[in-house]
């Protein structure tokens, strides 16, 4: 049986993907800041898999290290590391960005990736096995006005996935990086810092990809034989043409 640890794990995409692969037999490691929300969610996983749980903010290595030094021996080797957590916090132009908006990103978009990444690529690497999926976003692939930091801080995403696969592959280590357009979760409500009313907006006048839709897509390329790497994969709603264009009704 695998272990899959997934990033980000009480809300949106990362959720709808543990659930997914909790029916498809995976032994999961959720990680999240959200105690409370981290065990309720490992409670109702049970029932289908082996859960274990790492509560820590990926944004600081000290808290990152010592949650995987935590780690039982029979937890440490892991399979798959969906790289799920990340944010998106304001809309304002450079000019008007809030600093701790971009440190927010960043430190969560980048840095953690690279600090959970690092924690778990030497053991696959010593097993020559593996899968690393990275969520990126289809804004890594036009920079729009007003979201240049998030931008850019997906477009890292796209650059540490490549970086990953020339220096991994030749041990078997798979690496998949996820570009999802429209995704109806909290992003918006995050980015809107709880404004709901405007939250909404976003999604209003045609149907938004579902978080469900990017797990789909996870668990096909995790599931793929071991001679496929699905290297590349950007995700749109119908009604998205390219990052900036949504057909609303």
């Amino acid at each position: 049986m695998k272990t899959a640890l997934i990033t980000g794990a009480t809300s949106g995409i990362g959720k709808a993907t543990a659930e997914l692969l909790a029916k498809q037999g995976f032994r999961l490691i959720l990680c999240g800041r959200r105690t409370e929300v981290l065990d309720q969610l490992k409670f109702e996983l049970s029932a289908y898999t082996e859960t274990f749980s790492l509560n820590f903010d990926q944004r600081y290595f000290e808290e990152v290290e010592k949650a995987f030094e935590s780690l039982p021996i029979d937890w440490k080797k892991i399979d798959i590391l969906i790289n799920n957590a990340g944010n998106a916090h304001g809309l304002d132009s450079l000019i008007e960005g809030n600093i701790n908006d971009w440190d927010m990103m960043i430190d969560g978009n980048v840095k953690g990736i690279l600090y959970v990444s690092k924690m778990i690529m030497p053991g696959m690497k010593e097993r020559n096995s593996g899968h690393i999926v990275n969520i990126s976003s289809v804004a890594a692939r036009q920079t729009y006005a007003n979201g240049v930091v998030y931008c850019a801080s997906k477009k890292a995403v796209d650059v540490l996935s490549e970086g990953m696969r020339l220096e991994l592959t030749e041990f078997g280590i798979k690496v998949t990086n996820i570009q999802p357009g429209a995704v109806e979760t909290d992003f918006s409500k995050v980015r809107f810092k709880g404004d709901d009313d405007r939250a909404k907006t976003v999604y209003q006048g045609y149907e938004a990809l579902k978080a469900e839709d990017v797990a789909d897509a996870i668990a096909y390329c995790i599931n793929a034989p071991k001679h496929v790497m699905i290297s590349d994969l950007t995700i749109y709603p119908s009604a998205q043409s390219e990052p900036r264009t949504i057909h609303r009704k």
